[in-house]
């Protein structure tokens, strides 16, 4: 039994490639353009870990303070809580998008937003209170890297916030366009990206530094 795979092809008729461009799908472009910035963020964060694995222990302390103590992995736990809601509020925006609901949408932004503005309230809160005590950057290079880490991360946070912000006004002005999807799936990825990160910052950095 033979199939239409056995059959002689004249090579004279195959299209081998069309000579009119088809195009490409403008967000699948972006989408994986972005994912190549999200790899690049991420070998920045390797850095960082890198420099923190290497200045944490206790000889990189000098006479300062070691996170032994002076972190408080049960109030981080606090931040750790608000931004997993924050990048769960998030996802549900993004399935209302999915049914064209722009109320949907726009909720869960700000319900994400709000819980983003907790995570980076508490940084901040944190922040004070190490500097309150002397724990500061330039006591040590283990300080250093501690601060160079967990601060990256929450200016990472920072720019998320102000993003959606922007995407909020962009749907109520111009609605569910190409672009605005567009940006929208790039932020979720970014976001979650963000949510992965500051897992790897509280295990290591707070659990580990609290532990050690």
């Amino acid at each position: 039994m033979s199939s239409s795979h056995d059959k002689p092809v004249d090579p004279n008729q195959v299209v081998l490639w069309s000579d009119d461009y088809e195009g490409h799908d403008v967000i699948s472009t972006r989408t994986f353009g972005f994912w190549m910035y999200i790899l690049s963020d991420g070998m920045l964060f390797a850095t960082l870990f890198a420099a923190y694995g290497v200045l944490s222990y206790s000889h990189s302390y000098y006479t300062g303070p070691t996170p032994a103590q002076f972190v408080a992995p049960w109030y981080t736990f606090i931040q750790t809580m608000a931004l997993f809601l924050s990048v769960l509020a998030y996802g549900f925006s993004m399935a209302s998008l999915k049914t064209g609901s722009k109320a949907g949408v726009i909720n869960g932004i700000i319900a994400s937003m709000i819980l983003g503005i907790v995570f980076v309230g508490l940084d901040i809160h944190d922040v004070l209170r190490m500097i309150s005590i002397g724990v500061t950057p330039e006591v040590s290079g283990g300080l250093s890297a501690f601060y160079a880490l967990t601060q990256v991360h929450a200016a990472h946070i920072f720019v998320g916030l102000i993003w959606m912000l922007v995407m909020l006004y962009q749907i109520l002005r111009k609605g569910f366009t190409e672009d605005v999807v567009g940006r929208l799936i790039s932020l979720r990825m970014f976001w979650q990206f963000q949510a992965v990160m500051w897992v790897f910052i509280y295990v290591f950095v707070y659990l580990w530094g609290y532990m050690s």
